[in-house]
């Protein structure tokens, strides 16, 4: 019979001591507890309310995998976040869960993307024009907005107007800013209902679904084929024969907004100053790039490995979906250490990436770790996520930055404007003063 351990407790009085801190950014007290206390402890954050961090990789392994099933999401997503984007794959548990996505998962398979590459390139080069060689700029919102319109392109083509996909791109912001204020301050959720800033926001989502709604009636009315996403999730089936209802649909597009952009964009960020951080890294991919010209673009990002490394390396170090947060809906046990129903568990997947018992060199940029792939270091590195609930636009991500990587790669030299690599943990984990200056080749 296994031992039963007792789950290291952080008092009350450290949280409230370091509050202030840990508004702004609770990563460096989560580490210090992790050192002190070990792999998984406990917090209570109120008179009720506790919170289990893990940085143990196998647990995390256990809830996201091996037992998933008795693990679901936290309100954070299956209730906060529902209002502003609806219920779909994202937010939605158990049978909705499973019917949608086996419903969506086709459309994201790789033979299905390779339809998607021109449409992503186009987004990325247009973006790129507003770089201007010898300038100091901060490089995210750039690629905050070329990850939101390669997502615009690869959905609906050319069917949406200028004015549709700015609004449509101002309100998904909006309402992710919105989230933020509700999750970091509940105390004040009376005054934003009193004020009218929720109703303002909420009436905010609902101008984005008619907005997308007429997008969608528009291609409807066509009968044309892009062979976009649009067309696909208009053409993805139930096992029944019939299709997704119109709310449905919205809720899925809306979530590809949602989930589709930010952590890219926070993604390449980091990936681009590190690049600028390690110029024998920039020489190394421009020569895979300069030697792999007239390829197409599956080929592209099919071959291009080097670059696929400093991605993946990028992410290891700085994952923008950077905690996972599960509830257990039955009570559980794991290396001896009981967990009540209903336990709200946060798995650090930013202290999991910098393990010192499961990387060598933890905090050193070294793409090389991925030279076979990140296969091998499945059960510690979960960019993605892990198991069923595992990001359904994985490949699509990947395939966006490999593209975004050595278009920028190809024209210039980056060279570094900033000291250190800034972070600002939010929902994601973004990027703070990337400031970086480009040289053209």
């Amino acid at each position: 019979m296994e031992e039963k351990r007792e789950i290291p407790k952080v008092p009350l009085f450290q949280f409230i001591k370091h509050s202030a801190n840990i508004l702004k950014n609770p990563l460096p007290f989560h580490h210090k507890n992790f050192e002190a206390k070990g792999d998984i402890f406990t917090l209570k954050i109120g008179f009720k309310s506790r919170i289990y961090f893990s940085r143990n990789a196998a647990f995390a392994q256990y809830a996201l995998q091996k037992n998933q099933k008795n693990y679901i999401k936290s309100k954070i997503q299956t209730e906060d976040l529902v209002k502003y984007v609806g219920r779909g794959l994202l937010t939605s548990e158990g049978k909705l869960w499973k019917k949608q996505r086996k419903l969506i998962q086709p459309t994201f398979h790789k033979k299905q993307l390779e339809n998607l590459l021109e449409a992503m390139q186009e987004a990325i080069l247009i973006e790129y024009e507003r770089v201007t060689p010898g300038k100091s700029i901060d490089i995210f919102p750039i690629l905050n907005d070329l990850a939101f319109q390669t997502v615009v392109k690869s959905l609906f083509s050319s069917a949406a107007t200028a004015k549709q996909i700015n609004r449509l791109q101002e309100i998904t912001e909006s309402s992710q800013r919105m989230l933020i204020k509700e999750l970091r301050q509940p105390y004040l959720g009376w005054w934003f209902k009193s004020s009218g800033i929720l109703k303002k926001h909420l009436e905010e989502s609902e101008e984005a679904r008619t907005i997308l709604k007429s997008i969608v009636n528009t291609r409807k009315a066509s009968g044309e084929k892009q062979n976009d996403l649009l067309d696909m999730l208009l053409d993805a089936k139930y096992e029944d024969g019939s299709s997704m209802d119109e709310e449905q649909l919205i809720d899925e597009i809306l979530i590809l907004f949602t989930a589709g952009h930010e952590t890219t964009s926070n993604a390449l960020t980091f990936t681009f100053q590190l690049l600028a951080k390690y110029p024998e890294w920039q020489d190394k991919i421009y020569s895979e790039v300069k030697g792999n010209d007239g390829l197409g673009l599956m080929q592209q990002v099919t071959t291009f490995k080097k670059t696929q490394q400093v991605i993946e390396e990028s992410m290891r170090l700085y994952p923008p979906v950077y905690f996972l947060d599960r509830v257990n809906k039955t009570p559980d046990t794991f290396n001896g250490m009981e967990f009540p129903a209903g336990c709200n568990l946060l798995f650090s997947v930013f202290e999991i990436h910098r393990h010192k018992k499961l990387w060598d060199k933890p905090e050193e940029f070294l793409p090389e770790r991925f030279e076979e792939g990140g296969r091998k270091f499945s059960a510690f590195y979960f960019p993605f996520g892990a198991g069923p609930r595992k990001c359904i636009g994985n490949n699509f991500a990947m395939f966006e930055m490999i593209i975004a990587v050595s278009e920028l790669v190809r024209k210039y030299e980056i060279i570094a404007e900033f000291d250190e690599i800034e972070i600002i943990p939010l929902i994601t984990l973004k990027p703070k003063n990337a400031i970086l200056r480009f040289k053209r080749r």
